[in-house]
């Protein structure tokens, strides 16, 4: 029977209840309720049916041979012209830099196609991307929340009108040429946009909510890596302050630069909680009690220190940590069960198994990323140290700046 008591906040910080809690049904997404500007209707926020029909689809993008060939094919090139105007420079600025570098793989994957491929076209999608990740973050925005929710409205639709409007009209030319028996399916871009077109009348998709599904891939692929990657380099930068004789291991060992950014998203998950609502009364093992209609609050950062998982020094950054079976060595920052990350592999890759070796394994861009930057010697500016945001309640750094020592 279900209960008519006032809701609660219900606060879980053990990694068992966590799990428990993204695999039951009966608790729904409510990570992003503030967040409707940008983030109504797409995927992470659907519920039930409507969430799985939509991520079935969508899933058949996400396979490991296409991250794959990400990884191995896209992800250098677009790396190397991204990163070469810097080099050029002898410095950098991580958080714009990482942002400019996801959003230009996100872009790929989310069907933001750029037909002019000018810096302005590139700087125009930029400037909507950081707004978007603003709208999908406004409930830790500290400045007038009205205010720039108008300002992030308006970019929305002017980011529809100048990209998704051209690419749509696009990819629905390619299916009717598909149709008529007058174009091959290869001539079909494999990205986000596309499944949404071929799929809007079973989908039952109005061209707001494509606009807004393209505009959350975009701003998750690119704000989660790009974070994920500035953490990561500080992470790195600290511990080998403390293990000086590891200087070279970022060069040297890609699979070192992977485990650090899985310890650096356990301890700094992009998202610090998720949220859930239950739908119906929930008893978690350890006995704690969810009534329907509470707020259940996961806290990650307390999650993914759970000593019971992690050891005595769950606190502490350690790239060379061994992570008990069972556990994820991300913690659980990519949830789990429905709304588990989607493209957790193309960001982080996967964890290496022992019989295969490294032969064909995943590493993931974020990764790939951190050991090409210490490839050209990357390290902190002595003269000009990082900032933290100031405009968000949420723990990102503002700005990082980086100088370039060596040669690659």
């Amino acid at each position: 029977m279900t209960s008519t008591t006032t809701p609660r906040t219900v606060t879980i910080e053990t990694y068992a209840a966590a799990q428990q809690c993204y695999r039951n049904r009966d608790l729904r997404q409510g990570s992003y309720d503030e967040g409707d500007v940008v983030m109504a209707d797409v995927l992470i926020n659907l519920h039930g049916a409507e969430h799985r029909n939509r991520r079935r689809l969508e899933n058949r993008l996400f396979r490991r041979d296409t991250f794959w060939h990400y990884e191995q094919d896209l992800f250098p090139v677009i790396f190397d012209e991204t990163l070469a105007p810097h080099l050029a420079a002898g410095r950098t600025e991580l958080v714009r830099f990482s942002h400019q570098l996801m959003m230009n793989l996100a872009a790929l994957t989310a069907g933001v196609d750029r037909p002019e491929g000018t810096p302005e076209e590139t700087f125009r999608l930029y400037d909507y991307l950081m707004l978007f990740i603003e709208g999908a973050t406004i409930a830790h925005y500290t400045g007038d929340k009205e205010a720039k929710s108008a300002e992030i409205r308006a970019a929305v639709q002017a980011f529809h009108e100048e990209f998704l409007v051209p690419g749509i009209e696009r990819r629905q030319g390619v299916l009717d040429r598909i149709a008529a028996g007058a174009a091959e399916e290869s001539e079909l871009p494999p990205d986000v946009l596309s499944v949404l077109v071929r799929n809007q009348d079973n989908l039952d998709l109005t061209p707001e909510i494509i606009c807004r599904e393209v505009a959350f891939y975009m701003l998750a692929g690119a704000h989660t890596s790009a974070t994920a990657f500035t953490r990561a380099m500080h992470n790195i930068f600290s511990w080998l302050e403390e293990h000086p004789e590891s200087a070279e291991q970022p060069r040297q060992d890609r699979l070192f630069c992977q485990r650090a950014t899985h310890e650096t998203i356990r301890l700094q998950p992009s998202s610090p909680v998720a949220v859930r609502w239950a739908e119906a009364d929930v008893e978690l093992a350890d006995g704690t009690a969810v009534r329907a209609g509470d707020k259940v609050v996961i806290d990650l950062p307390t999650v993914n220190r759970d000593p019971a998982v992690f050891g005595d020094d769950a606190e502490d950054f350690n790239p060379l940590r061994e992570v008990p079976e069972g556990a994820h060595p991300w913690g659980l920052s990519f949830g789990m069960g429905m709304h588990a990350c989607i493209g957790q592999d193309l960001a982080a890759g996967i964890v290496l198994d022992a019989e295969t070796g490294l032969d064909g394994h995943l590493f993931g861009v974020t990764p790939v990323a951190v050991q090409t930057m210490f490839d050209h010697g990357c390290v902190p500016d002595p003269e000009d140290p990082p900032e933290m945001d100031a405009s968000t309640t949420r723990p990102y750094f503002g700005r990082y700046p980086v100088i370039f020592t060596k040669a690659p």
